[in-house]
């Protein structure tokens, strides 16, 4: 990543250069992040291919602009952190599903974080409501965050390695994280799967999705604008036009397309 690709992420987010790779620098571009670079899925919809190579995932946040899901939000702010100096590592997850039941392998991409003033941060900027700062990897204790209380916890007997963990979000399992450091080239199989099977929630649906400046969160699900308040509150209406639909993906996600996207069976957005 050269310098002029930094400074379009970093313009992008609306954030100075860091002048140290710190955890408090960590803490604003993680929560930057997630206020500008939208979580959503609209590629598949498109028919738009999705490569897991980092200038590709450049290309995409800072040049079109647009968002992405786990792989390419992850995958794209790794490459950043790792720029600016952090000591970054990427580390595969499978995602809690119904009944508890996990996920295929490779269905998350998450990061840990070393920074100059010795701390270790898990950081994730692409699992839609989640985390709107780092959780502190060595704590075990509650972690309060504005999206809610975090544990951080050994996964269980049936783990498929030792060390593993289990992210938790106000005591219910998020994903369980493997410890142990992959490349991006690994996540290409379940980046297939999560957009070409009719198994995968991502081909079933559309969303785009952003935190708001006021802690709260605006979610374009199909036609479906929910905006979502700091305190929990919620407000839906349903768009109308596509000149509507279109416009808010402009206006409030900062996404321009010529086209509503069309989910994989046929069905409008």
């Amino acid at each position: 990543m050269n310098s002029a690709q930094v400074d379009a992420y970093l313009f992008r987010l609306g954030v100075v250069r860091p002048p140290r790779p710190t955890g408090e620098a960590l803490r604003e571009l993680h929560l930057r992040h997630l206020r500008t670079v939208p979580f959503e899925n609209l590629s598949i919809h498109l028919g738009e291919e999705i490569v897991l190579e980092e200038k590709r995932l450049l290309d995409k946040v800072t040049g079109t602009p647009r968002g992405g899901f786990c792989y390419e939000l992850n995958g794209a702010f790794a490459a950043l952190l790792t720029a600016l100096g952090y000591e970054v590592e990427l580390l595969a997850a499978r995602v809690y599903g119904d009944e508890g039941r996990l996920g295929i392998p490779y269905d998350h991409l998450a990061l840990r974080v070393g920074t100059a003033d010795g701390g270790t941060w898990l950081a994730d900027v692409g699992f839609g409501a989640h985390s709107h700062c780092p959780l502190d990897w060595a704590g075990r204790g509650e972690q309060d965050d504005p999206a809610g209380r975090f544990r951080l916890v050994a996964a269980g007997p049936d783990a498929a390695g030792a060390g593993d963990l289990d992210v938790v979000r106000d005591g219910r399992p998020q994903y369980r994280l493997e410890t142990r450091t992959r490349v991006l080239g690994d996540f290409v199989a379940g980046a297939w799967w999560h957009s070409t099977s009719p198994l995968s929630h991502f081909t079933k649906s559309l969303v785009c999705s952003r935190v708001t400046e006021d802690g709260g969160r605006i979610t374009l699900g199909g036609r479906t604008l929910t905006t979502t308040a700091a305190d929990g509150s919620r407000e839906k209406r349903e768009l109308e036009s596509d000149e509507e639909v279109l416009g808010v993906y402009r206006e409030r996600f900062g996404i321009e397309l010529d086209r509503v996207p069309a989910v994989r069976n046929g069905d409008r957005a």
